[in-house]
């Protein structure tokens, strides 16, 4: 039999993700010049903060979850780790570079295509543990992260 953990974790993972994507988001409006492109970040701000929201109550619902078959928690937990780690919003010190408008328009474009890419496979490896009941809901919002994936890509 799997053995089980707590769940928490890895939504709090997930939640501060939405919260530093809104922030990021957030900085890239301010240094938008074209109203379209700025639209756009407003945009993925406002859907980074509802699904700040659904992981919350998300985690309110949740207590302890199978591991996957191949892991137990250390190794599992470890995984998850490096993949919160690898995130592009984990891996910037701070936001400075983009609130001094160092960033030209391509590279902001680029980080957020990475930030989108990375919340997508994270999210993918957060629906593995989740109860059936819940797994519809982790799957809406890695469709929405595509959505944002693809409308970042067009930009460029």
């Amino acid at each position: 039999m799997a053995e089980l953990f707590k769940a928490n974790d890895v939504v709090t993972a997930a939640i501060e993700i939405e919260k530093r994507g809104e922030k990021f988001y957030l900085s890239l409006v301010d240094q938008a010049e074209d109203s379209k492109i700025r639209k756009v970040y407003e945009h993925l701000a406002r859907e980074e903060v509802k699904h700040k929201q659904l992981f919350e109550e998300l985690a309110q619902r949740l207590s302890k979850v199978e591991l996957p078959a191949w892991s137990n928690e250390s190794e599992y937990l470890s995984y998850l780790n490096a993949l919160i780690d690898s995130h592009p919003l984990f891996r910037m010190k701070d936001l400075d570079e983009i609130n001094k408008g160092v960033l030209s328009r391509k590279d902001a474009l680029h980080i957020a295509i990475q930030f989108e890419k990375e919340s997508i496979l994270f999210f993918m490896e957060m629906r593995e543990f989740v109860p059936e009941s819940e797994k519809t809901f982790v799957t809406q919002c890695i469709d929405e992260e595509r959505d944002h994936l693809r409308r970042l890509s067009e930009m460029l």
